[in-house]
């Protein structure tokens, strides 16, 4: 392996894999850096990253079944720059607090704390994260490596986490979080966001976009991005007449719609609509459709619309009635720039 320039010193990559671990929470990020590595040996120059895998005991099987095999023994000490790699498991995992989980949380505390609250003790520290993959972040927790710290992770765990570690400012709805040295995501895919994003802040948004053009990411996410998008939001019912109704906002938002023209593709009264939409998905039908322009201004204006064009396309009917429905949802105003990527996923 040629040796690193001391410009850009190799990182060590330890991914912990604890019993059950998401396959994909391994599987994406690892992808992304092996893409990093590949492009730079296509280019001559040494890698940039080292990938281990290790744990609290040598084999163990992934979510899917696939074992997990010749594992290294978690390390007493971390000799170079490295980011800690903690992928999460299947809900059904987590009320077994195993003796493996046990044994990780505590290397954690001994390893991380000192790096995650700013004390590094070595060198290399000043390099070193803790980066976190869906319920890797509740482990994390356990270890005591949250409190006071911004964090996320899987939107079906947050009050888990919240119970947890009560003085963590956890955070809603949001792709990936960074505070520091740690680094946390709402999982699964949301992982490839994460490394993608530590990628670009380690070897430049080229690699990073690059890695997501080889790895056919079709977007790559921000940290201000919500975890749940408009489109999936308020979706989690089973009634046919609301779900034919959101179908149709969302196939043309900028259709000049009113209540009327919304109950008739129901084929309800306006009134029975707008009970049906309050009980089973939680919104009004025109705070749903006000939920979903305001998304797809946001993402105009995010790759360079103005903001009359942004309100055109996504149907409101002036410039001003799309600042005032952002300023209600988001506070600020789209025509600021700072504030148009930094509400949007809140």
């Amino acid at each position: 392996m040629p040796k690193p320039s001391p410009r850009s010193p190799l990182i060590d990559v330890l991914f912990v894999i604890v019993p059950h671990a998401l396959l994909l929470d391994i599987a994406g990020p690892a992808e992304a850096l092996r893409l990093v590595n590949l492009r730079c040996t296509d280019r001559g120059q040494p890698p940039r990253f080292r990938l281990r895998f290790a744990g609290p005991v040598p084999q163990t099987r992934a979510s899917v079944g696939l074992t997990l095999a010749a594992l290294e023994p978690l390390p007493r000490a971390l000799s170079s720059p490295t980011w800690v790699v903690l992928p999460g498991q299947p809900s059904a995992q987590l009320p077994h607090v195993t003796r493996p989980i046990i044994d990780t949380a505590k290397w954690l505390n001994a390893t991380m704390r000192s790096t995650i609250q700013g004390r590094p003790s070595r060198a290399a520290a000043a390099r070193d994260r803790l980066v976190t993959i869906c319920s890797g972040t509740l482990l994390a927790a356990r270890a005591g490596l949250v409190d006071q710290r911004r964090c996320t992770t899987h939107h079906d765990l947050l009050q888990q986490l919240r119970g947890l570690a009560p003085r963590a400012h956890v955070v809603d709805n949001r792709v990936y979080v960074v505070d520091g040295a740690l680094a946390s995501s709402a999982g699964i895919t949301a992982g490839i966001d994460l490394m993608l994003h530590l990628i670009a802040e380690e070897c430049g948004e080229a690699m990073a976009a690059g890695v997501a053009e080889d790895m056919v990411v079709y977007l790559r996410r921000s940290s201000n991005d919500p975890e749940m998008s408009p489109f999936l939001a308020h979706r989690r019912h089973l009634h046919g007449a609301v779900h034919k109704v959101q179908n149709a906002i969302s196939a043309e938002p900028e259709r000049n719609w009113d209540m009327a023209s919304l109950a008739a593709i129901g084929h309800v009264t306006e009134r029975h609509l707008l009970r049906l939409f309050l009980s089973n998905a939680g919104v009004s039908p025109l705070n749903y459709l006000r939920a979903i322009r305001l998304e797809l201004a946001r993402e105009s204006i995010d790759h360079g619309a103005s903001v009359s064009r942004a309100a055109e396309m996504a149907g409101f009917t002036s410039s001003l009635q799309l600042r005032r429905a952002w300023s209600r949802h988001w506070g600020g105003s789209p025509s600021d720039s700072d504030v148009g990527r930094a509400t949007a996923g809140s």
